[in-house]
């Protein structure tokens, strides 16, 4: 066999320019986390993670700006990451912070003044911090032992390294059943403002998370307005049970009485993140219909203390609800949506109604908090920019930029232009495609062009920034990148969104190619220049294409993609998931068409191009055996190909070292097999 040899170069051909965005301008950005409106609604403290390449890791520290505008100041400078801001009723700011070797509670003046430690939790601190309104309890949550481990039952053994496993769900994402569960805590205040007595499990002898694992935070858990009741998310299953199902409920836990009642009992799927109105007479949260359908619709559920009756507000609706926020008054209920490649913010009246799109335009509003009556801060990102908070009137839609948190980093730095484009699809339908062409762009040239085939598979694409499958990284470095919101991508409706389960392989692959047709009639496009690439569902429609693109591309790159569903469905974790969008288990009498007729694995004796697939290790929802099995593929059928492999890394890739790894490789081998303009194989 001939082999395939790739020189790793220093930087992708393109980086050497630095008027164009590259791998390590990305790792030089600050990113905005999370942000809180002070009680009187002239301020913002937000977070900015800052990383370190050499250290390979990041430090969030704390800023603060006028909500009516003026010169940001940053308020923290530790080595250890603040995190989990809140506001007190006296105007100071509180946070966690790990500076003194466990995360604890400090204060500090608006300023930054007078900043001061709180707490003395022992060993693990706490995390998911939050104020009763009145600033007379707070909640958080903390790990607690769940099930021996194995050397708590063979405690002669403290070298054996097994697992011992009798039941699902044993490991999650990337981590593996610790044996601990996280469990919510509320502890008294002092009038000094530091906790007194100690913290109330609410969650005792339970083997149950709140939030959920492993990626809820803080929106899963709220306060009542008067401080003596919490309501918590969390999915009180295990075993197979938990494997395959979504139903989490929202839980109300009364300190007067210690007694914890199901609120959304009934309600089949995910409820999540619980808001009490400002009177504490009802709650909202997120509610999704569907047991095991975990894209299912999120609709807007109040629930009615008094009458205790709950009603979906948004019921009817073809949107997807997230970033629940009451009016002041009780009577409206904001949240932001996906609608057609963007994401908006809504309005709706409480008691149900005429819901209201506030905001329109090329942008998302990824979150927001209210401000007064009628204003909002949100976090906002396109596609050609990164994160900032930016003011937002609600009556007349128009925003007002409060920070440029990346102006420094990225001043001459050109981006590519956007466009927003139409196409027909084999079934008649029109969907929407986004277009990102290289910075100076020239339509008299050919250029290289890339079918980005995106994940999920019910994830939207949105004017959000990646920093890894970033379009306008592949476009500095000479890629036009067509991007389709194929069949199974939210904000067009629900039939389209629902359309992808059990039919992985039908439309929203016909979906792509009309995609990457109709742009191809362009005459910059490239077409003995074209290339597909994509993670997890995106990962599973490269493996799918090789074997049945028709001569179309001539490389693929599939990061964490499905290679053999028969094999991945009994050894991914959420098989709720995998049961609901395969349409069944391999092994059912009548199998369903996801292993029949669109399992990529039948069809790679028809492979015949280059391929370059990447995996993590720790990677539980697509287990590292499917690169394996692409990878071994490739390479018995004499296919050059290549793997890089992260033992350490889960479906994404999070540390800077790595993710900068990723990108030269991923470049470097489109680089060979695409060859741009200025590169040359070697």
């Amino acid at each position: 066999m001939k082999k395939f040899l790739l020189a790793l170069l220093p930087l992708a051909a393109a980086a050497q320019n630095s008027t164009i965005l590259t791998p390590e301008k990305l790792w030089q950005l600050g990113r905005l986390g999370e942000m809180q409106v002070s009680p009187d609604g002239k301020n913002v403290a937000y977070t900015v993670t800052k990383y370190s390449v050499a250290d390979n890791k990041g430090n969030a520290d704390i800023w603060l700006v006028p909500v009516a505008g003026g010169t940001p100041k940053k308020l923290t400078d530790t080595p250890g990451s603040e995190n989990t801001l809140n506001w007190r009723p006296d105007g100071k700011l509180t946070f966690i912070s790990g500076e003194s070797g466990t995360d604890q509670l400090y204060v500090m003046n608006a300023d930054g003044t007078g900043k001061t430690k709180l707490s003395e939790f022992p060993d693990q601190g706490l995390s998911n911090l939050k104020y009763a309104p009145k600033a007379n309890f707070i909640l958080y949550t903390q790990d607690v032992k769940s099930s021996p481990s194995t050397l708590d039952m063979f405690p002669d053994l403290p070298k054996a390294d097994a697992k011992i496993i009798d039941d699902l769900n044993y490991r999650h994402w990337n981590v593996w059943d610790d044996h601990l569960a996280s469990h919510v805590f509320f502890q008294p205040l002092g009038t000094d403002g530091r906790p007194t007595g100690y913290g109330k499990d609410v969650m005792a002898g339970e083997k149950f998370d709140s939030p959920l694992m492993p990626d809820g935070g803080s929106e899963q858990l709220a306060f009542s307005p008067d401080g003596y009741r919490l309501a918590y998310t969390s999915r009180k299953l295990t075993g197979k049970a938990e494997a395959e199902s979504t139903n989490s409920d929202i839980y109300l836990y009364d300190i007067h009485n210690a007694q914890t009642v199901n609120l959304s009992e009934g309600l089949g799927g995910y409820d999540t993140e619980p808001s009490f109105s400002p009177d504490g007479k009802q709650v909202a949260w997120l509610s999704m219909a569907t047991p095991g359908f975990e894209s299912d619709r999120n609709g807007i559920v109040v629930y009615d203390f008094a009458s205790k009756k709950r009603e979906d507000i948004t019921k009817g609706s073809e949107l997807s609800a997230a970033n629940v926020r009451w009016s002041a008054d009780g009577k409206t209920i904001y949240f932001v949506a996906v609608v057609e490649g963007t994401e908006q913010l809504f309005a709706v009246p409480s008691k149900g109604g005429k819901i209201r799109q506030l905001t329109k335009g090329a942008q998302n509003y990824n979150a927001f908090e209210l401000v007064g009556k009628d204003q909002a801060v949100a976090n906002r990102t396109t596609l050609s920019t990164f994160a900032d908070l930016v003011r937002l009137d609600l009556k007349t839609g128009k925003e007002t930029p409060l920070t440029t948190i990346n102006q420094q980093e990225l001043a001459g730095i050109k981006m590519g232009k956007v466009e927003d484009r139409r196409v027909t699809t084999t079934d008649g339908k029109q969907m929407q495609v986004y277009v990102i062409y290289p910075p100076d762009f020239d339509p008299s040239k050919k250029y290289p062009t890339l079918l980005y085939c995106q994940g999920g598979p019910q994830s939207p694409i949105t004017q959000s920034q990646s920093y890894r499958w970033n379009f306008q990284l592949m476009a500095a470095n000479g890629y036009i990148v067509v991007a389709p919101n194929r069949r199974g991508l939210p904000g067009f409706g629900r039939q389209w969104n629902d359309a992808i389960s059990g039919d992985w392989g039908g439309q929203p692959i016909r979906d792509y190619l009309s995609a990457i047709d109709d742009v191809s009639k362009e005459p910059y496009v490239d077409k003995d220049r074209r290339g597909c690439v994509g993670a997890s569902y995106g990962g599973y429609s490269v493996y799918y294409l090789a074997g049945k693109h028709e001569g179309r591309f001539k490389t693929f790159i599939a990061h964490c993609g499905l290679y053999n569903l028969t094999s991945w469905y009994p050894s991914t974790e959420e098989m709720f998931f995998a049961k609901h969008d395969m349409g069944g288990a391999p092994w059912d009498a009548n199998p369903a068409k996801s292993y029949t007729d669109f399992n990529p694995q039948q069809f790679a004796k028809n492979w015949d191009t280059p391929i370059l697939v990447i995996h993590g290790g720790k990677d539980f929802r697509v287990p590292e055996g499917q690169g394996m099995e692409a990878f071994g593929t490739a390479q018995l059928r004499g296919i050059p190909s290549r793997f890089l492999y992260f033992p350490n890394e889960g479906h994404w890739i999070l540390k800077p070292q790595n993710a900068i790894l990723w990108q030269r490789v991923f470049f470097d081998w489109l680089g060979r097999t695409l060859k741009p303009e200025g590169t040359a194989a070697k």
